[in-house]
């Protein structure tokens, strides 16, 4: 008798699915994390709630204080003063002096203008008193006057420059005039004013000029200062150009 062998194959029944530790782990983290989530908006949105653990402290800005009247209570056993008034004699009235008026000027003070420096003549004189027999020997002591020259700042002579001498010496008055160039024994520039045939003592009474051939004044005016002494009867007067 032949056996009979059945092979066919059954399809295997499915296993349902399983959660394995680490699946379950994932869950509870995943849980977790929505928990705390939920937790902090929570807080976020209600940060005074008593779950917060770093509550804020907000202060009040209208928090005063409350005022606590006390009333004023006279003293149990009060006893009315009775006040005698003294009549005075009325002051007289005092009289108040009216302002006076304070003027104002709207007008600014002007600046006082500052000073400006005297500008410098072209020529500077020396003056220095010699015997005149330097010049005149042969007249000793019976010559007396003014000499002197003019030249510009190198020392090269100056012609033609006007000089003028004025004042009075012995009494009498003097007013001369004479040009640079006119009295060689002086130089080339040189000048003279003969005053006497005697020295005669004085203090600044004359006074000599300097001008160019234009009439300005070229120096200060020198005052002469002259000496009743035959060794200082030439009084010698040098200009020079600055």
């Amino acid at each position: 008798m032949r056996e009979r062998f059945d092979f066919e194959e059954r399809p295997a029944k499915r296993a349902g699915p399983r959660l394995n530790v680490l699946d379950l782990f994932t869950a509870l983290v995943f849980l977790v994390a929505v928990a705390l989530a939920g937790f902090m908006l929570y807080v976020f949105v209600q940060p005074d709630t008593v779950l917060n653990p770093l509550k804020p402290r907000i202060p009040t800005p209208f928090d005063f204080p409350t005022a606590t009247i006390t009333p004023l209570q006279m003293e149990a056993t009060w006893t009315p003063t009775t006040i005698f008034v003294t009549d005075t004699g009325t002051l007289a009235p005092t009289i108040t002096l009216q302002p006076s008026t304070t003027p104002v000027s709207l007008v600014p003070p002007s600046k006082t203008p500052l000073s400006t420096a005297t500008p410098k003549a072209p020529y500077a004189g020396t003056v220095t008193a010699i015997d005149s027999t330097i010049i005149h020997p042969e007249l000793g002591c019976g010559w007396f006057g003014i000499g002197g020259s003019v030249v510009d700042a190198s020392n090269a002579p100056v012609l033609y420059m006007t000089l003028r001498l004025t004042g009075s010496i012995g009494g009498q008055p003097v007013e001369e005039l004479t040009v640079s160039g006119t009295a060689l024994d002086y130089g080339q520039s040189g000048f003279e004013f003969e005053l006497g045939k005697a020295p005669v003592a004085s203090s600044k009474l004359l006074l000599l000029q300097l001008f160019n051939q234009a009439g300005q004044q070229q120096a200060d005016d020198i005052p002469i200062v002259t000496y009743n002494d035959c060794k200082k009867n030439l009084i010698l007067v040098r200009f020079k150009g600055r």
